[in-house]
This record gives C-alpha cells, sequence and structure tokens, in this order.
C-alpha cells in the first residue's frame, strides 16, 4: 500500500508525522506513507523543514491519501493551479483529511453535503464552502473520511488500515503508540471514534476496501 500524506508549508507537524509513524507500522507488509509536497522541501508552522519524498503526482498513484492541516490551507485553497495537481478518486483510493485539510476536500469537490469534521478556525470557511460542520472528531462515508483536532491524527491512520489491512492490524498500530498503563483504554477508544468495536470480526470483513 503507498500512501500520500499531502503537507504544505506551514503545516501542522502532528498532523502529518503522527500519521506516517502509525501507517509505516506496516512497513514489513509493504506499506509506505511518504510525505507528499509541492515543491522539494516543505516547513511547518514551527519552522521544521524536511525534504518531501514524492511530489503532488504522487497523490494520483497512491492507494490511499491524507491531506494534513496547516496555517496556510486557506490559501492554498484558493490556489487554482496547486489545486489542479492534485488529483484524486474516491472511487478507488481511500482520501482522508484532518482540520484544515477538509477545506482542500471541500474545494476539490470531494465532501459535496456530507457532513464533516474539521477545527473551529477553519469552520466558517469550510461551511462558506457548502459543508455541513459536525461536532465529531471523526465521521466517514465510504472511501471519505474527515477528522479534527490535532490528536485526532491516530483515528485517521487507524481507519485507514482497518480498511486496507483489518482492524486487527489497527488496533496493533495504536497499540504500539498509546501510553503505557493505558493502552487499552486508548485502543478501545480510538477503534469506538472510527466505528469499529475491538476484535470486532464482522467490522474486519465489512472494512476491507472491495
Amino acid at each position: 500500500m503507498r500512501i500520500a500524506i499531502l503537507t504544505f508549508d506551514g503545516f501542522n507537524e502532528i498532523d502529518s508525522f503522527v500519521a506516517l509513524t502509525i501507517l509505516n507500522r506496516l512497513a514489513g507488509q509493504g506499506w509506505s506513507a511518504q510525505i507528499t509536497s509541492p515543491g522539494a522541501e516543505v516547513t511547518s508552522m514551527n519552522g521544521v523543514t524536511v525534504r518531501a519524498q514524492q511530489g503532488l503526482n504522487f497523490a494520483a498513484e497512491a492507494d490511499a491519501v491524507l491531506i494534513g492541516s496547516g496555517i496556510r490551507t486557506r490559501e492554498y485553497a484558493g490556489d487554482a493551479a496547486l489545486l489542479g495537481q492534485i488529483r484524486l478518486d474516491p472511487a478507488r483510493q481511500l482520501i482522508g483529511a484532518q482540520c484544515s485539510g477538509t477545506l482542500l476536500l471541500a474545494r476539490l469537490g470531494l465532501i459535496g453535503d456530507l457532513p464533516a469534521c474539521t477545527d473551529l478556525i477553519t469552520k466558517p470557511w469550510v461551511v462558506d464552502a457548502g459543508v455541513r460542520v459536525i461536532d465529531a472528531p471523526f465521521v466517514a462515508h465510504g472511501n471519505v473520511a474527515t477528522a479534527c483536532g490535532c490528536l485526532a491524527a491516530p483515528y485517521l491512520a487507524a481507519w485507514m488500515i482497518a480498511r486496507l489491512a483489518g482492524p486487527a492490524e489497527a488496533e496493533a498500530a495504536l497499540h504500539y503508540v498509546a501510553p503505557v498503563g493505558e493502552k487499552a483504554e486508548y485502543v478501545a477508544r480510538a477503534m469506538a471514534a472510527i466505528g469499529l468495536a475491538r476484535g470486532d470480526g464482522a467490522g474486519n470483513r465489512s472494512a476491507r476496501r472491495s
């Protein structure tokens, strides 16, 4: 599985790096989540500069795509040339967005009138884009999911793993990153947030992408 984590200048480190880490827990099974950006380097909202692993064209090829948030998302949402470089296909790909990344999904026409999650700062802009925002940390409709709050990044990562590898693999990945002494509680809460009970065999069968 190849996963593009769309990361733009001004990005929130938690969104991109936490999802990257959790998704790459399955590297031994051939998974590869990569920082995907318009340029060779990208600088975070706190001044951390990293080298992009893929260009935006990778998003069209990937099996799944995550769009993180950042302090410049509204600017990017108004950049027609940039949006034109992001070619996504929800019929073939799993697509997730976090916080202000939901605004980019809306501008790309991938939410429509479905309810979505976003942060409080971005909410007015997402509403203006015609999207109904709900007060929830995570919501998914078919192959498209949105989450809000920096620490909701594990929900998006777990959702992708559950859909593409099964809930048991999602639980294992979450268990690895969860705080010691709180692992069972953390995993159960996260799996409930994405709509799967721990050890739900039926969920395993229905969650896999067709």
